[in-house]
């Protein structure tokens, strides 16, 4: 292995060219790291809304009690739903102080009068969410229908543009690491230009001069992939019980370790691709 042995001298020779590789190919790899946690997280988000198809109808606060116990009857009586709970206003007071325990100034100024009382309806069928939504909105009792297929539309928008975005940016960075690599490893053939003319004249193969600099330029690929990878990874665990609490009754959490390690395993391939297109072109281009 007197190829690797050869890249590694060259690397601790020249270290700011090397950490600057390493930097870049780092960069590529945290942003696409960070875009497929994101994508999952998302996906399974919309699993969860997908899977509790659920409409809830908030009342007007003049809503009499015999009004909202006719409208439950009326949306009982369609057979399309699996369960109706209605939601007082007490009731909603108490969720309200749960869901801000930690901020006593949000807990002084909000009283029982001030929520709507509502009823949260679920469907066997997430394709009877219309139906139900739509009687609800001709109510004159009710203000106000949250209907959970808009949240998974929004979700599935928000999911499409995220995509879009890194996609982009996975691909414009993986350019820019392709031609910062081209030119750092360019520069090494220049370094050793009087030993390679010094190995051909002894007979050495060219691919036997080539396989240094193929080595390097996946070593570096494959080293910024692991930073990357690790800072996103320390970076999803330190904020998960900050997401935990944001994201109330959705089970995102704990990430599957499998899930991150199959995230590993895919980067170090896309990484050795990288590298090796990245230093291929460069020494077509320079080791002539």
């Amino acid at each position: 292995m007197k190829f690797i042995k050869s890249s590694l001298r060259t690397i601790r020779r020249s270290p700011y060219q090397a950490f600057a590789a390493i930097l870049i190919m780092m960069l590529t790899f945290l942003t696409i790291s960070f875009f497929t946690f994101l994508l999952s997280g998302s996906a399974r988000i919309i699993n969860f809304f997908e899977s509790k198809p659920q409409v809830t109808a908030f009342f007007r606060n003049e809503t009499k009690q015999s009004e909202i116990n006719a409208l439950e009857a009326q949306v009982k009586n369609t057979g399309k739903v699996s369960s109706v709970k209605l939601v007082s206003k007490q009731e909603a007071l108490k969720i309200y102080k749960e869901q801000n325990k930690d901020d006593p100034l949000l807990l002084d100024l909000v009283t029982a009068d001030i929520l709507p009382a509502s009823l949260e309806i679920s469907t066997f069928k997430i394709s009877d969410l219309s139906v139900i939504s739509e009687m609800l909105k001709k109510s004159p009792a009710v203000s106000e229908v949250i209907f959970q297929k808009d949240i998974v539309s929004t979700l599935v928008s928000w999911t499409a543009a995220v995509r879009s975005i890194g996609s982009g940016l996975i691909i414009v960075l993986s350019l820019v690491s392709t031609f910062i690599m081209i030119t750092i490893i360019g520069i090494r053939i220049s370094q050793r230009k009087e030993d390679i003319e010094i190995m051909r004249l002894i007979g050495a193969s060219d691919w036997y001069i080539r396989l240094p600099f193929l080595f390097e330029g996946m070593f570096y690929a494959v080293l910024g992939a692991v930073i990357g990878w690790t800072i996103a990874s320390l970076s999803l665990w330190y904020l998960a019980p900050f997401l935990s609490s944001f994201l109330k009754g959705i089970p995102i959490f704990p990430v599957s370790l499998i899930f991150l390690l199959g995230v590993l395993l895919a980067e170090l391939v896309f990484a050795i691709i990288l590298g090796f297109i990245s230093s291929f072109l460069a020494v077509l281009r320079y080791l002539r």
